[in-house]
Formats: structure tokens, sequence, C-alpha cells
């Protein structure tokens, strides 16, 4: 049975725009002081977020994953974020308030095991009958480790043989109950066995297989083991390249590893997480996103952001005067459970040129180096800009992620979605039930 049914069509010679919704609260994403902000762990919000995401016609819902709290000089960064449900269990609440839109758990392939990961992630795809989506992260700190493992991690050059092996594991898993028939309309379990480097495990899958074959895969590291493992494997890559060259790069390169794993440029979308701020005119909206990235680097955060560059106490150091003139220190870790910001050695040179050409204090030159405002401008000028991004092949669409919690797709959905679908290129209905029918994805070969 084929399920993957053909996603929106757009006028011939146009290309579809697909767009996701990404649950903002970790990092300096959200402006918590906003009065119209809310709690980041109340189903309530969840909720509020992803009926706003169905409403808009979206492809799917985005959770991300903390599996530990986020430290600063040994502290907990409640600045960042306090307290995460767990994914799963979040979108399979979500599956009995939505209908249509897909529902994306971000779970990591270190710090699980096949047989149980595959049968959560395939029941809620049974639930949602065929929603489900996994984006598989990998991790190999020490620091995350330590909640999970007794004894060694697992080496940094081994995340992504596992991942992949894992991911392999569990489509065998998917894949052993025998299609559905009058007679058995789930279809019947089937014995398994897997021999591979790092699993080894045979029975009885408990699951049956879900309306779509398989939960849709997502990939979001960018590394060159990152891009290799999500030509091979993934369905969506999480990209983090936001700008049109960089974008039409990435593309480029992505899609061109496809061949070499038998597989078509159709087979990966390339959604980039991306920011918006919209106004009645572009003037306006600029206003509003300056507005809004200083309430998101308070001056508490600004120096934060500086610590974790130079590995250094420099609380002494007023965040609206010149950036330190001390060195930073590469072997220091002062804060943990966060991507590292590459060298810092590097990074504070950076800082200082530009805080030099622009005369920008700690706080400026953070707002400037981390800006998260992807689109800024009318709703008009936001549509065109989504639009010339997926014509011009920098990406397949976008994982949206708003600077509120949880009303943050509001104006979105109601005037940039009307004028998208104005132009032919967002649909106007789902037309499909399953997550990879909203993709356009194929089904899943079914093996075995």
């Amino acid at each position: 049975m084929t399920t993957g049914a053909p996603g929106p069509t757009a006028p011939a010679g146009r290309r579809t725009v697909h767009l996701a919704a990404h649950f903002p609260g970790v990092n300096s994403t959200t402006v918590w002081a906003d009065p119209r902000a809310e709690s980041q762990i109340a189903f309530s919000s969840f909720e509020r977020l992803a009926r706003t995401a169905e409403r808009g016609l979206f492809d799917f819902f985005f959770l991300a994953e903390g599996l530990r709290l986020r430290e600063h000089k040994g502290r907990i960064h409640d600045l960042d974020v306090v307290g995460r449900p767990e994914s799963l269990t979040v979108l399979n609440a979500l599956a009995a308030v939505t209908d249509r839109l897909g529902l994306a758990a971000t779970v990591n392939a270190t710090f699980n095991e096949p047989f149980e990961l595959a049968r959560r992630l395939a029941t809620l795809d049974r639930l949602s009958e065929g929603r489900a989506a996994w984006n598989v992260v990998t991790s190999s700190d020490a620091f995350t480790g330590e909640n999970f493992r007794r004894g060694g991690y697992l080496d940094r050059a081994d995340r992504y043989t596992r991942a992949a092996e894992f991911v392999a594991t569990a489509r065998e898993l998917w894949d052993s109950w025998t299609p559905a028939t009058p007679a058995s309309p789930y279809g019947v379990p089937r014995p398994f066995a897997h021999t591979g480097r790092h699993f080894e495990i045979e029975g009885e899958f408990t699951v049956p297989r879900s309306p779509q074959g398989h939960p849709v895969v997502i990939q979001a590291g960018d590394s060159e083991e990152g891009r290799e493992f999500a030509a091979a494997t993934a369905d969506v890559v999480f990209s983090r390249h936001s700008t049109l060259e960089a974008g039409r790069a990435f593309y480029a390169d992505t899609k061109a590893r496809l061949a070499r794993h038998g597989r078509r440029p159709a087979d990966l979308k390339i959604m980039p997480g991306a920011t918006y701020v919209l106004g009645d005119t572009d003037a306006e909206a600029q206003e509003h996103a300056a507005e809004i990235r200083r309430q998101q680097v308070s001056p508490q955060n600004a120096l934060l952001a500086l610590e974790r560059v130079w590995g250094r106490d420099l609380s002494a150091y007023d965040p609206e005067g010149p950036l330190p003139d001390i060195d930073p220190d590469p072997a220091a870790v002062i804060a943990q459970g966060r991507v590292t910001d590459g060298d810092p050695l590097a990074v504070a040179a950076r800082w200082r040129a530009l805080s030099e050409a622009k005369g920008l204090s700690i706080r400026g030159t953070v707002i400037e180096t981390t800006a998260r405002q992807t689109f800024v401008g009318s709703p008009r000028t936001v549509a065109e800009a989504l639009d010339t991004f997926v014509q011009r092949e920098a990406a397949d669409g976008f994982i949206l992620i708003p600077h509120l919690t949880p009303g943050g797709l509001d104006d979105f959905v109601d005037r940039v979605v009307p004028l998208l679908q104005e132009r032919g290129v967002f649909r106007t209905e789902y037309a499909g039930t399953t997550l990879r029918s909203h993709l356009g994805l194929p089904d899943p070969v079914r093996k075995g």
C-alpha cells in the first residue's frame, strides 16, 4: 500500500515550500521577559503551538531534547532552561489533540538501545496513524554521559557508526511484521536477528507497522560524517545554514551525496532552522528585531556568553563596557552541556575585531555575533524571501523557531501563510494523512 502521496503541488516550474514548527525554550531564543511568554513545560503550551502549526497546515511539530540540565560555573544555568519534559511522552499526548500534524522527537542514538527506542517510536507512529518522526542526534561528552553509563563513554569517532547501525537496526525491527491482509489487518510478527559491531539482538518486535511504514528520520549534524550519515540514512536534514549562499552550498553538497547511496534528490528534504520577525512595514519589523535581540541578550546573558568563550569568571566586567584585554583560557571549561563556540582564541579575535570596527560593547558584540532573526520584514517581504530560498535551492523549507512561547507562530500563520498560498507554493489543505505524504517522501521499501 502506498501512503507516501505526493506533497502539495506548486505551479509548473515552481517548488513547494515545506514548513515545520520548533517548540522554543532553550538557549537565548525565547524572550521570557515578554508578558505574553508562558510555561515551557506545561502541556497547554505544547498544545497551543501544535494546534497553531496544524491550523497553518505545517508538515510537523519538532521537539528538541535535553538529557542533562546545563551548568555554568558548576551551577544550573537557570537563564537557559530549567526542566524539560521527555519528548516522546509529550508527542504521544499531542497525537490525541491533533489530526494531521507530523510529530518529531529528538532522541539520542548514543544513550538508548535499538529495541526499546524502536518500540517507543513505533508506538507514537501507530497512535498518530503515521505521523511520527525521529530526529537522530549523537553525543560523546562525558558530562551528558554521566547520567547514563557506568564506566567509559562512546568514543567521538564511533558516534555515527553506532547511530547508523542503530537506525538500520530500528528499520529491521519496523520491517519485521508481515504486510497487512484482510485476515491479519495489522500483519503478523516474524522473528528477527541482528548481529553487528554495536548491537546483537533477536526476538520478535512488539508493535505492528504503521500506515507510513517507518517513522520519518531527521538528522541535524553538519560535520563531514553528519552530511554523509544524512545522505545515506535521513529523510529530512535540520540544517543551520540560514543565509542564501551558505544554504545553496550546503544544499548542493548534501544532495550530490545521495546518488552514491542509490537515492534521488527528492528522497531527502533540507529544512534549515529559521527565525522571523514581522512588522506592518519592513522598517517597523527591523525596529522589532532590534528590540527582541536586546531582550534575548540581557546584560547577564551577555556576560555568560563571554565567559563561555573566555573560560574565565568575568563577572566584574561591565556588560556595556569593552571586551576584556586578557586572552581566553583554551583549556578551561566554564559551561557544561552546550555546543562549544569553536577555538576560543579565534572566536575572541573575531569578536575583538568586530567590537573595534563597530565600537560595540560586550553586550553589543554578543548581540551582533549571535543574531537569530533569519527573516525580518513585512509579511509580504518574509513570504517572498522564504519562497526565494526554496526556488533557488537553498532549502526545501524551514523549521521555524518563534521567539515567544507558546504564541509565537500566531502572526506567521495568520499573515505569512496566506501569502505563500497566494503564490501557489504552499498547500491550502493536507493532501494525505501521514507525515511522509506531507513531505512528499516515498514509502520505505520493506526489507526481509
